[in-house]
C-alpha cells in the first residue's frame, strides 16, 4: 500500500484561509490523531494528505433527470470543482432534490413544489453540518432550487457563491419565439376549439428545444436576477443560457471566488443586508418578474434574521419603475437580455436611476456599484430602458391589502391593460374544481374566480395555478375575469391574478368566508383587495366556519403543514436567525 505523502495536519500544509485549519469547520473531521478514522474514509475516496489539509468546499447541485432546468448542472459542477482546486481548496460534490414546477403543475404533485424549497435548504444544511465543510458553492436550475440554496447559504453563513444553471433557448412556432407558457395557454385554446390537435402536438414538441430553465421572466429567471442583485452571484453569471459551454467559465470563477471569500472571511450575512434585499426586490419589479419573489425574499431574509415581509417587498415594488420588456407581460426572453449584456445591464440602469443601494457588498469582494462601474446600457435596443423612460413608473408587481387580505396579497401587473376589477365571486375549494369549471366554460365574463384552501397550511403546500390561469387565457378570457387565491401563481401567469391572500382559508381568514355572488373589488393601482360584505354578516359566517381536514395526514407534506408559517413572512418552517444561539460557520 502506498504511504501517504504527509500527515494531514503537518505544518508543511497551509491554506489560503490563513494557515492550517484553525477556525474552519473541517478541522473537526481532518485534524489530529483522533480523526485518523475520518481521514481513512477520505483516503478511500482518493484524496491526498495535501487535499485533506486544505479547506473543504461543498459543491451542491440540483442535478437530476426530472427536467431540462437541471440537466446541465453536473457539467457545471465539475468546472466549479476545478476552480476550487486551482485556488487551493478541496471540492466535495453532493446533490439535493428538485421538484420541477412545469411537470408538477396542474395536479396534486404541485403540493410538493414549495415544500421542496425547505427540503433543499434543510438537506444542504445537514450535508454541510454532517461533513463539516468550510465553504459552499450552490448550482441551481428550477424555481424553488434557487431560493432553497440561497436560504441554506444564509443559514450556514459559511463563505458561499451561488451559480444559476442558465435559461433555456426559445422555441420557434409559426415563426415566433415560444416558451412552455405558450403550451399551457394552448391547452385552453384547444379546449375552446381554436387550436387543432395537430397544432397542439407540434407546439409541444418545439416549445422547449434545449436544456435550461424556463426562458421568460418567470420564477427561475426572476430569482437568478435576484442572485446577482443581492450579491451572492458573480456579475453576469445569471444571464448565459444553459446550453452554452461558456457557462463553465463562470463556474470555474465561482470556485476561485469562494476561496477568496474564505481567505477574507467574508460571509453571506455580510452581503445580504436589508439594503441588499431591497436591491433584490427592485430587480424583480423592474423586470416584471415572478410573484413568487414575494415569498422567497422574506424567506431568505428570515435566514439572515432580517425582518422583511410581503409588505416590505411590495413597498419596493411600488417605488421601482418597470424598465424591462420581458415575457410574460412583455415581448422578450432571457436570451435577449443576455445578448445585450445580461443582468448587469438591468442593474446598471437601476443604479444610474438611483433605485439601487450601490454600496452593498458582493461575492466579488467589491460593492455592487464597483462591479457595475464599466457597464453601459446599450442605446440600440428596446429590451431594457433607462429609468428616465420606463415602461411604467411603478414596478411590474403590486401588493394589495384590505378586509379580504389583512396580511396582504400580490399581483403581477406588467403588461396588464386593466388594473381594477369588481365582480361577483365564483368560489372553489380546490384548484381541480376551478380547472374543471374553466375547461367546461362554467364561468362568465365579469366573474372573480376564488380558489381557496390552497395556502401553505391548508393545501398543504401552496400550489401554483398556472394550468387554470393559462386555460383562461387560452380561451380568450384573460382580461374578462379575475382570479384570487390563498395559493400561488407561476411566474409565467398573466392576467389579473391575485395570490398569497392572507390569512389563508385554512386558519379562518376572510377568504374562507366568501360565498358565491359576493362582490369583490380589486384595485392594483390603489393596492386594494376588498370584500363588499358587511362586518355583521362576516362575523356570523365566521361563527359558523369550521376548519377543513385535508388528505395529507402523514408524511412530508403533513409535517410541512404542521410547521409552516404565513405567506406574508415567506411561508417558512423555522424561526430563522433571529432565534439563533449558534451559527454553523462558527463551530
Amino acid at each position: 500500500m502506498e504511504k501517504p505523502e504527509q500527515s494531514p495536519d503537518s505544518a508543511e500544509f497551509t491554506t489560503r484561509a490563513g494557515g492550517g485549519k484553525q477556525g474552519l469547520p473541517s478541522r473537526h473531521t481532518t485534524v489530529g490523531p483522533e480523526r485518523a478514522p475520518h481521514r481513512s474514509f477520505l483516503y478511500a475516496m482518493g484524496l491526498s494528505a495535501r487535499e485533506i489539509a486544505q479547506p473543504f468546499v461543498g459543491v451542491v447541485t440540483t442535478w437530476n433527470e426530472s427536467a431540462p432546468c437541471n440537466i446541465t448542472l453536473s457539467r457545471q459542477a465539475q468546472a466549479a470543482k476545478r476552480g476550487v482546486a486551482a485556488a487551493g481548496g478541496t471540492p466535495r460534490e453532493f446533490t439535493t432534490i428538485t421538484v420541477t414546477d412545469g411537470i408538477a403543475m396542474g395536479h396534486a404533485g404541485m403540493k410538493a413544489s414549495l415544500v421542496s424549497r425547505e427540503v433543499i435548504a434543510d438537506s444542504v444544511e445537514l450535508s454541510m453540518r454532517g461533513h463539516c465543510y468550510d465553504a459552499l458553492i450552490g448550482v441551481a436550475g428550477c424555481d424553488k432550487t434557487l431560493p432553497g440554496l440561497m436560504m441554506a447559504m444564509l443559514r450556514l453563513n459559511v463563505p458561499s457563491v451561488f451559480l444559476y444553471g442558465g435559461s433555456i433557448l426559445p422555441g420557434t412556432f409559426r415563426g415566433k419565439d415560444v416558451t412552455v407558457l405558450d403550451v399551457f395557454e394552448a391547452v385552453g385554446a384547444h379546449a375552446a376549439g381554436t387550436m387543432s390537435d395537430a397544432d397542439l402536438a407540434e407546439l409541444e414538441t418545439v416549445a422547449c428545444p434545449s436544456a435550461g430553465s424556463c426562458g421568460g421572466q418567470y420564477t427561475a429567471n426572476s430569482m437568478a436576477y435576484v442572485s446577482e442583485a443581492i450579491g451572492l452571484a458573480l456579475p453576469g453569471s445569471a444571464g448565459t443560457p444553459a446550453p452554452y459551454e461558456s457557462r463553465d467559465r463562470y463556474a470555474t470563477a465561482a470556485g476561485h471566488a469562494v476561496m477568496a471569500l474564505l481567505e477574507r472571511g467574508l460571509r453571506p450575512r455580510d452581503i445580504v443586508t436589508r439594503e441588499a434585499l431591497e436591491n433584490a426586490a427592485a430587480v424583480v419589479a423592474a423586470t416584471g418578474g415572478s410573484t413568487n419573489a414575494a415569498l422567497h425574499l422574506p424567506a431568505i431574509a428570515n435566514e439572515a434574521g432580517i425582518a422583511f415581509d410581503l409588505f416590505d417587498v411590495a413597498a419596493v415594488f411600488k417605488r421601482t419603475p418597470l424598465i424591462a420588456d420581458l415575457k410574460p407581460g412583455g415581448r422578450y426572453l432571457a436570451k435577449d437580455v443576455y445578448e445585450i449584456g445580461g443582468v448587469p445591464v438591468v442593474l446598471k440602469a437601476l443604479l444610474d436611476g438611483g433605485f439601487l443601494h450601490g454600496d452593498c457588498l458582493t461575492v466579488t469582494g467589491r460593492t455592487l456599484a464597483e462591479n457595475l462601474a464599466d457597464i453601459r446600457v446599450p442605446a440600440d435596443q428596446d429590451i431594457v430602458f433607462p429609468t428616465t423612460r420606463p415602461l411604467s413608473p411603478n414596478g411590474g408587481l403590486a401588493g394589495l391589502s384590505g378586509n379580504l387580505a389583512p396580511d396582504g396579497a400580490i399581483v403581477k401587473i406588467a403588461g396588464l391593460k386593466r388594473l381594477s376589477f369588481t365582480g361577483p365571486a365564483r368560489v372553489f375549494d380546490c384548484e381541480e374544481d376551478a380547472f374543471a369549471a374553466v375547461m367546461a366554460r362554467r364561468y362568465e365574463a365579469g366573474d372573480v374566480l376564488v380558489i381557496r384552501y390552497e395556502g401553505p397550511q391548508g393545501g398543504p403546500g401552496m400550489r401554483e395555478m398556472l394550468a387554470t390561469t393559462s386555460a383562461i387565457y387560452g380561451q380568450g378570457m384573460g382580461e374578462a375575469v379575475a382570479l384570487i387565491t390563498d395559493g400561488r401563481f407561476s411566474g409565467a401567469t398573466r392576467g389579473l391574478c391575485i395570490g398569497h391572500v392572507g390569512p389563508e382559508a385554512a386558519v379562518g381568514g376572510p377568504i374562507a368566508l366568501i360565498e358565491d355572488g359576493d362582490l369583490i373589488e380589486i384595485d392594483a393601482d390603489r393596492g386594494v383587495l376588498a370584500l363588499h360584505v358587511d362586518e355583521p354578516t362576516l362575523a356570523a359566517r365566521h361563527a359558523r366556519w369550521q376548519p377543513r381536514r385535508h388528505d395529507f395526514q402523514s408524511g412530508t407534506i403533513w409535517r410541512y403543514g404542521q410547521t409552516v408559517g404565513p405567506a406574508r413572512y415567506g411561508a417558512v418552517t423555522h424561526p430563522g436567525a433571529a432565534a439563533e444561539v449558534h451559527v454553523y460557520a462558527d463551530i
